[in-house]
């Protein structure tokens, strides 16, 4: 058995873990709010602006537009991994990596990627995965201006022939409990059927609502143009604010259950601590009563 001295000590470090993970659970909280808010700001419009993106590429039937134009066969695929810079989100990292590369694996042709994230990269690194190109440093609500330069490079990618089809792998954001990795579909632009994707489990929907007349003008080739550089950045600020929001619900939950398994440890250690001070209470009395039971028998042999 520990000695009691081991064992206040161990109390004491899980007490100040405890502090830790329960101080990290509270501003993750303070996270997750403002990044919740951000994303239910921001989704409708990304979605009804991919709609109407969708009705206008098949105005005429053709590809009107670089980015719209579908490849066939598809020879090479950028995926595009949304992670955390930092740890203690419990499997936030891991599920999106996995959600990834089991999709990668299975579409059956090169795949390269781009990792958002430390932790991503890191994974990545370690699996051996073809990587191009790394981006970190995102604040914990992310700006438009903050993944720029990501979306230019999937254009980019895409617009040279590199790659046949750019696909977002991200934690999407459903409550505060409960978060879905999954892999949305960037460029080309067009509707997801979901019954021609492999490991469809991964694969978000994001079919149109219904079909809808808009009255374009000018040109829907004029309106491309302009807004389809511009729409693809949207998405890619919209998977950004997801998975953001996605990661600080994951590390609330993991600090919360840190914080309880803490708890319950003390607990524990206390009853251990307490076993051991009845343990040495016990030999103390243990001792005194034989000293006094040897010092009466010493007086008796010199009585006699």
């Amino acid at each position: 058995m520990e000695t009691l001295r081991e064992i206040r000590r161990r109390i004491r470090s899980v007490q100040n873990l405890a502090q830790m993970t329960r101080a990290m659970e509270a501003v993750s909280a303070s996270k997750v709010q403002k990044a919740q808010a951000a994303v239910m700001a921001t989704r409708a419009y990304a979605h009804r602006a991919w709609e109407v993106i969708v009705n206008l590429s098949g105005v005429q039937g053709v590809p009107l537009h670089p980015l719209l134009t579908v490849r066939e066969p598809v020879r090479s695929v950028l995926i595009i991994v949304f992670s955390s810079d930092r740890g203690l989100c419990g499997a936030y990292n891991h599920n999106v990596v996995r959600a990834a590369t089991d999709y990668a694996r299975l579409l059956g042709v090169p795949v390269r990627y781009v990792a958002v994230g430390k932790r991503g990269r890191n994974i990545l690194w370690r699996l051996r995965a073809p990587l191009i190109a790394e981006f970190h440093g995102l604040p914990a609500v992310p700006r438009l201006a903050d993944i720029t330069a990501i979306a230019r490079l999937a254009m980019d990618e895409f617009l040279s022939g590199e790659v046949d089809a750019v696909f977002l792998a991200y934690t999407d954001f459903i409550n505060l409990l409960r978060q879905r990795p999954v892999v949305k579909r960037l460029l080309p632009l067009r509707p997801t059927c979901l019954e021609d994707q492999v490991v469809c489990e991964y694969v978000v929907d994001m079919r149109p609502a219904g079909v809808v007349d808009y009255i374009y003008e000018p040109s829907p080739e004029a309106l491309l143009d302009v807004v389809l550089p511009r729409f693809t950045e949207l998405q890619v600020y919209q998977t950004a604010l997801e998975a953001a929001a996605s990661e600080h619900a994951a590390r609330r939950a993991a600090m919360r259950n840190a914080t309880d398994n803490a708890e319950e440890l003390i607990r524990d250690l206390t009853i251990l601590r307490n076993k051991a001070r009845q343990h040495a209470i016990t030999k103390e009395l243990l001792d005194i009563a034989g000293g006094a039971e040897a010092l009466r028998q010493l007086q008796g042999e010199m009585a006699v």
